[in-house]
């Protein structure tokens, strides 16, 4: 799969079940252009069908996460016309739908600063744990645009009356400021980064494979449902996990006082 993609790598680590893509465009600050965003839509499409995996880091390579949009990218985007805006726009917006709705949870290792796109792809992360110096940023404005395609997954975490501040004053703000609006889950010391990622893969390798992904689908879709769609659909996500084989496994593993098989 590697040899596929020039500007990000894929690795796999824990026997397999966890994948780990890397933005490599450091000397940009992993900046995303057309090349980088085709290319993590196609793996996070093509690691997709992947069942065993429990989840998948995504992290830059270097000092940044992701610096937003390549400066190379913008100076195209001046000739653009209308229509050929929101076909880019529309690429970006494809890219971030692959990874908010990878089948099982992806973690941003957040190994620095993430500026306009790169929040993005922390909003589409399930599990979001950076560095306390990381430096973040709804920067758009300053260019004279807006943050306009990551916004609904943005508004989800943070909500409308952060948005209100930080999406026009574009202002940057730290990573304990991003945990306590709800967009990064943990912040933790530069040494201590690899530490808590390897804490948040070590608890969901002890999960059901299967579960994680009925959870994650929970999580997505129910609080977007009407009261009878969400009573029908839950009772059938517990009753097709229940007599399927990775419940009845799991249920008599703990009956039986052993770790389940997808420990092994």
């Amino acid at each position: 799969m590697a040899e596929k993609y020039q500007q990000l790598k894929v690795d796999y680590r824990s026997g397999n079940k966890i994948a780990v893509v890397t933005l490599q465009r450091s000397q940009v600050r992993n900046a995303l252009n057309a090349q980088l965003i085709q290319e993590l839509t196609a793996v996070f499409t093509e690691l997709s069908i992947d069942e065993q995996l429990h989840a998948v880091i995504l992290t830059g390579e270097g000092k940044a996460f992701c610096a937003g949009a390549d400066i190379n990218m913008m100076r195209e985007a001046i000739a653009y016309t209308a229509e050929q805006n929101i076909e880019d726009a529309l690429r970006l917006s494809d890219m971030l739908h692959a990874i908010n709705t990878f089948p099982c949870p992806v973690i941003a290792r957040v190994n620095g600063d993430a500026l306009g796109g790169g929040v993005g792809l922390l909003a589409v992360c399930d599990i979001v744990i950076a560095t306390e110096g990381a430096r973040l940023a709804f920067s758009e404005v300053k260019l004279g645009i807006a943050p306009a395609v990551i916004s609904p997954y943005v508004l989800r975490k943070i909500g409308e009356n952060m948005a209100r501040v930080l999406f026009v004053t574009g202002e940057r703000f730290s990573a304990t400021r991003a945990h306590e609006i709800g967009l990064v889950h943990s912040v933790v010391p530069a040494e201590h980064l690899d530490d808590a990622v390897s804490r948040a893969v070590n608890e969901l390798i002890s999960g059901g494979p299967q579960a994680i992904r009925a959870c994650k689908a929970l999580a997505l879709q129910v609080s977007q449902m009407n009261t009878e769609n969400a009573r029908r659909y839950t009772a059938e996500t517990i009753a097709h996990l229940r007599v399927g084989p990775e419940g009845q496994e799991g249920l008599q593993a703990f009956l039986e006082k052993r770790p389940p098989h997808w420990l092994g």
